[in-house]
């Protein structure tokens, strides 16, 4: 079944980890796929042929989420080059943990520039398409951090629960022109980054999850999937969480 057979998504920070899941998932389900990465052009380049191999068209673009002027301009490119985007995945992020205490101005800027600002600069850049074809779906890749909170993450936390309020103000606002906007909260998911992480202490995280194991990619790109689909048509404005029960 190709849930979204034809549609184009463009997906940020999609080179490697969760976006690159999504990227494969809407793929194997019949996107055509443009990705935004910020360092590897060699990975990039691996992924637009992994894509490939499914029959869809791919396309990787070197571009700055956290910069206004070329998230606009990347819209322009991937809608001269696709045709349209019926769906927008703001995933691309990063971190800057360190105490309050610690942290300078500079961490808690680069985490709200990357993290959020970048939701605001795609989501603002892809509404011309999407209101010029009456429909859309935009994900925004939020965190249980965002929800509960964690120490040593203020600025993370901050950035990621900010997500979760723009989400909500979007989806009121073009819901009457049939544009939806979800976000998704992931618990703690084992990726590369957490690979390099002191086995014992993944292990405890595991054991303090009531499904007693950490989620992977594939966990939340099928939620990706399904929020991306027609499946979803009547689910907007909500955050789910992706979390095996963390925060039940």
């Amino acid at each position: 079944m190709e849930l979204l057979k034809n549609k184009v998504a463009l997906i940020t920070g999609a080179s490697r980890g969760i976006g690159k899941g999504i990227a494969l998932a809407f793929a194997k389900n019949g996107a055509n796929i443009a990705f935004t990465y910020l360092s590897s052009e060699e990975k990039a380049k691996d992924l637009e042929m992994e894509l490939a191999q499914f029959g869809v068209k791919a396309k990787g673009y070197k571009s700055d989420a956290g910069d206004f002027k070329a998230s606009d301009e990347l819209v322009t490119s991937v809608v001269n080059e696709f045709g349209t985007i019926d769906i927008l995945v703001n995933n691309a992020g990063i971190t800057r943990d360190t105490l309050l205490m610690r942290m300078s101005e500079q961490q808690w800027d680069e985490v709200m520039n990357a993290n959020l600002k970048s939701v605001f600069n795609l989501t603002k850049a892809v509404q011309r398409p999407m209101l010029k074809a009456k429909k859309g779906s935009i994900i925004n890749m939020s965190s249980v951090v965002g929800v509960k909170g964690n120490a040593g993450q203020s600025n993370y936390a901050a950035s990621k629960a900010g997500i979760i309020g723009f989400s909500k103000s979007i989806a009121l606002e073009l819901g009457s022109r049939n544009i939806r906007c979800n976000a998704i909260a992931p618990g703690f998911i084992e990726t590369e980054m957490t690979g390099k992480l002191d086995e014992k202490v993944v292990q405890q995280w595991r054991d303090s999850i009531p499904l007693k194991r950490g989620g992977n990619s594939d966990d939340v790109a099928n939620l990706a999937l399904f929020l991306a689909s027609d499946m979803s048509a009547y689910i907007t404005g909500q955050c789910v969480n992706v979390c095996g029960g963390m925060l039940t």
